[in-house]
This record gives C-alpha cells, structure tokens and sequence, in this order.
C-alpha cells in the first residue's frame, strides 16, 4: 500500500496577497487543503473598528467576495477543504458570508468557525488578574480597540473531525492552519512533540505564501517570471517530513536557498520556537533538494509547550502623519534635508504660537540616498532624491497644520521641488501593541459548526523548561589561513529578515557548509550590533542552526517602535538583510569568491 501523502497549498500571506494565489492552486495544485494567511496585529485593530461600526463585519472580506465566490464550485467539485484565519474577530460572520455564498452556488459545504481567541469584552477581568505587557512589564491600557489570544490547530482538527469542509478561525498563529488538517489526517496526538513540531514548520515554511518559491529571495536574478510566481504546495508524510513544491508552468523557484531564507523567517530562538501546541526546535532541521523546485524538509523537534497563550492587544496612542517631496536637481540631498529642516521649524513655531504641544517624535529620511544604511550609505551626491517626513503628537490637530505646511515648500523653498507622493496626507491613528501572557485554562475554545457548537479541550498544563534544552552543537568558528581577500557576506550567504513587534531578526544561511565556520568567526552578535549600530537600539543576540547551516540575529529594539508605531520607511526590518549582506568578510582567496 502506497504511503498517505496530504497535499496543502499555502494560498495566502496576508490581507492583501494577490489574486492569482487560490485560482492557481485550485486548478493546478492538485491538492487536498488549501490554506489562507491573513492576519497582523494591525489587521485585527483594522478589523475591530470594522465591527464596531458594523457587526456583520470585522473578516476578511475578499476572502468571501473574491476567493470564495469565484472558486466554491471548483473547491466543492475537487472536494478540497479549506483552513483560513479569514475570520478575524468575527469569524461567526465570516463562516455565515460563506455559507451564503455556496447556498447562492448550489453547492452544499460544512462551514465551521473556531470561537474563544477574543478577549477583549474579558479585558478587565485580566487586568484584575494582574496581566501585565510580557516584555516591560508594563500596566494594560485602560482602553483596548482588540485584544486575541493567538490559538493553536487542535481546535482545527476538531472541527475537520467534525465534518467541517471549511474551517475558519480567527486569531490563530500563522503555522496553525496548516498543523490542524495534519493533526486530523494521520491522527497525530497532542503529545506527539516531535510531529506537532515537524506540521508546524511545515506551517511555517507556506504560511507567507510565493515567499517559499523565491518571493524575497536574496539571488532575485535567478527568479524566473514574477508576473506568474508559483505558491507553494507541499506534500506531507505521517513521520512530519515533508516535500516543498509549486503547481507545474508556474514562475519561481523552490530551492534549498529559497527554503532555508523562509525558514528562519520571523523566529528568534530556533531552538525555542514557541507556539501554543509546541515549542519547536529547528536546530537540526535538514533541507535538501530531491528534484527540480522539489526540496525536501525534515528533523524538527518538539518539547511541550507552555500553560499560556501569547495575547496581542492593540490600543490608540496618539497620532502620526506621513509626508513626502520630490526633489531634483544640483545638490538634490541638500535641498531635502533644508527643507526638512524648515518644515518641522517651522511648524514648531506654530505650534508654540497656538499653545499645541511639541512633536513627540520626528524622523526624516532622504530616499535616493541611503537613508536606511546609515553611515554606510555610499551616496555622496545625488540630483533626485525623495524626502519623507514622519512625525508624531499627542493631538490629532497638530499634525492637521503639519500636513497643510507641506504644499508651501513648492514656491518658497528648494528649488526643483515637486510631486508630493499622491496628494495631501492626513493624520493617522498610531495602533501600538501590548502583548501579554494568559493561561490557558482561561480562555474557553468552542467549534460552531452549522446549528451545532462544540467544546474544544485543549490541553493546559504545559510543562516547557528551557533549562532542560540540550546544547546546540555547532561547527567550530574559524578565520581563514593564508592569503585572503575581503568580500561582501553575499558572496558567501543568503539572507532573510522579518520582524516581531519591535524587534527583527537577520538569519543568514551558508551557500556551501565550508563558508559557515567563516562565517561564525567574523559575524558575531557583536559585530553586528556594530554594523548596525545606527538603527539598534537594545542588544543583538546569535543563535546557530547546524541543520541548515545557519546563524539567525535578533535584533531587540530595533525598528522605531515597530509597525504602525514606527516612523521609518523599513518599520519592518524587511531590508535589514540585504543591508548586513554588505557585511566585509575576509575569505581565502582560493575559494575565487573576490571576482
């Protein structure tokens, strides 16, 4: 008898992802599941006003008009089930837009939604508790706009045990939708450690889309017809291995390159990745290519998980406005950062006229000049640049003024001043995250499926101890004998960045397993705490990742506050990669890598 193999296609990477994702893993993945990724802790807030002003809202609502009307004949045709965090705080609603839309298509569907990941009508109840900010330990605020505790895929599984064809959650972590559906196919346990690790890498590895398929990838070059990327498809065995792949005619890659880079994505310890049915060690993972766009992924490890949910709230403090100039001509860097100058003074002035408070913070970047590599920026001069200036207040009012003092520069400042980036700016709201730690025996979860509502037992007690982890055993550090000569760290390396709130983290994976000792020696925690001195704020630590022939970086307080939060350009660290992959290494200049 031939092995079971459950085949997922990973659909989505957020609110947003294009299109063509769903229609080409319908009708060419030749799969079982389909899975859609679509939440952020910007998202939820987004959502929560959406429901607020309306209570049939707060989902992902082109995940119905869009996916799901255009595919529920082909998905109930092929008999593919699908597993999405879609629903957001509402994903009651959601699963009833969707049961409307296969009763519109004469299609008959099992629709289910997991209930219990929000808690923000409980946040007081938490607040008594003395629930307090996991990493500042900082008071709740006492006005919250969401507040969700970020589930795991037993209640999935559940559902899927249930009948459910469709099974949507809200907030449940990114790896979830896809350890769900192997949980209930090959009827893993809750305390089969080392599979709930091995489902949730392969979670992992789809949950960001083409991603996985050269999307980001550092050789880009090599990436053949974006226009047509390919989304991955990946092919799950009982043992947790698993096979990365895309549909056949689809641009892209799948490569040990472009595996490894989504690999180490957006983790900070790979050896304590924590997730609510799991930690996840990732240290020993294996990636090998077995065919073209045909890389094959095994080794993760399990340990027992905690007895918390990470909980991401989000509140409003305050707000910030985003402007932007272009500027040309003779000494176009020096223009902008006049003008930048003149705009903040001036509007400083007004302020202290009208008795409005000062800005709380500023930043001004000077695109086309390497404002993000700081002082390694190699631009000089430039005659076309693009100025931005971020700002933030208390009040709302403020930044009104700060928006209207822009047009000005156009006839009295620089000259060769001119579009200004789509029109008008207006205040935004600043959505700032507090993440804290729940138990999980308070937070009840129930499966809604049809008229039926089922109890989900999840298990609470935990039990990780990180003191217990075994060593990581890497190879040796070793600066290279006899005749060297100094390259940029690309030359030796791929490289992938992400972030976490207000920290990111750098993975930096080895072309060849001789270049990573090279590597270990030269680019030390402290080195790049160093290099990227201009934009860290708070300690950098390395982690190693033998399997894959890695080193991951986690860079804390590093990204201006992160997301909405942040006033930089890069609020997510996505550049940062690229930025440290300019890193000098000395190499043997056997190895011919100078030219």
């Amino acid at each position: 008898m031939a092995e079971k193999i459950v085949r997922i296609g990973g659909a989505s990477a957020f609110w947003g992802d294009s299109a063509i994702a769903a229609p080409q893993l319908v009708q060419f993945g030749n799969i079982d599941y389909m899975i859609a990724d679509y939440l952020a802790e910007i998202t939820m807030s987004i959502m929560a006003r959406a429901r607020a002003a309306d209570p049939n809202m707060g989902y992902a609502v082109d995940f119905v008009t869009v996916t799901m009307k255009r595919l529920i004949k082909d998905i109930a045709r092929k008999k593919i089930k699908v597993v999405t965090n879609a629903g957001g705080v509402n994903p009651q609603a959601c699963a009833e837009a969707v049961r409307k839309v296969a009763a519109e298509a004469g299609v008959e569907l099992k629709v289910a939604a997991v209930v219990g990941d929000d808690l923000l009508e409980r946040a007081a109840a938490f607040r008594e508790l003395g629930v307090k900010e996991m990493y500042s330990g900082a008071e709740m605020p006492a006005k919250l706009m969401s507040m969700n505790a970020y589930l795991g895929a037993v209640p999935i599984a559940k559902a899927l045990a249930e009948g459910a064809d469709i099974v949507i959650t809200g907030r449940a972590v990114d790896s979830a939708i896809t350890l769900g559906p192997l949980m209930y196919e090959f009827d893993w346990r809750v305390d089969d450690l080392d599979k709930m690790a091995a489902g949730s890498l392969a979670g992992h590895i789809i949950e960001c889309g083409a991603q996985a398929c050269g999307g980001l990838f550092t050789d880009w070059d090599q990436v053949p017809a974006w226009e047509n990327i390919g989304y991955p498809v990946i092919e799950c065995a009982s043992d947790g291995s698993f096979i990365v792949g895309k549909p056949p005619g689809t641009g892209g890659i799948v490569t040990r390159g472009t595996v490894s880079e989504q690999l180490v994505y957006e983790i900070g310890d790979p050896q304590a990745y924590m997730l609510p049915d799991v930690v996840c060690d990732f240290t020993a993972v294996k990636i090998e290519e077995v065919g073209e766009n045909r890389v094959k992924v095994s080794g993760a490890r399990g340990y027992a998980p905690t007895s918390t949910y990470k909980v991401s709230a989000t509140y409003q403090d305050g707000w910030r406005a985003i402007v932007q100039l272009t500027i040309g001509g003779i000494d176009a860097i020096g223009k902008a950062k006049k003008t930048a100058d003149a705009i903040l003074a001036r509007t400083r002035r007004m302020f202290q006229m009208l008795n409005m408070g000062d800005y709380r913070e500023t930043r001004v970047e000077v695109l086309g000049a390497e404002s993000m590599y700081g002082p390694h920026s190699r631009i000089t001069a430039a005659r076309e640049v693009v100025l931005r200036i971020a700002v933030k207040h208390d009040e709302r009012v403020p930044l009104e003024l700060f928006c209207r003092e822009i047009a000005q520069a156009g006839t009295s400042m620089s000259p060769g001043t001119t579009g200004s980036g789509g029109g008008r700016s207006k205040p935004q709201p600043i959505v700032r995250l507090f993440s804290c730690l729940v138990p999980k025996d308070k937070v009840p979860i129930t499966v809604d499926i049809g008229a039926r509502r089922v109890t989900v037992e999840v298990p609470t007690k935990g039990g990780f101890d990180r003191a217990k982890l075994p060593k990581v055993e890497a190879k040796p550090a070793a600066m290279p004998a006899g005749a060297t000569v100094t390259v940029p760290l690309v030359k030796l390396a791929w490289g992938r960045s992400g972030d976490k709130g207000n920290d990111s983290n750098i993975g930096i994976i080895a072309r060849k397993p001789e270049y990573l000792p090279v590597i270990r020696a030269q680019l030390t925690a402290e080195a790049v705490r160093r290099h990227m001195a201009y934009a860290v704020e708070g300690e950098v630590e390395r982690f190693d990742l033998p399997g894959p022939g890695a080193v991951n970086f986690l860079l804390h307080e590093a990204l201006g506050g992160g997301g909405v939060n942040s006033l930089r350009n890069d609020p997510q660290g996505k550049a940062f990669a690229q930025m440290l992959l300019d890193f000098p290494v000395q190499v043997p200049a056997s190895w011919g890598l100078a030219a």
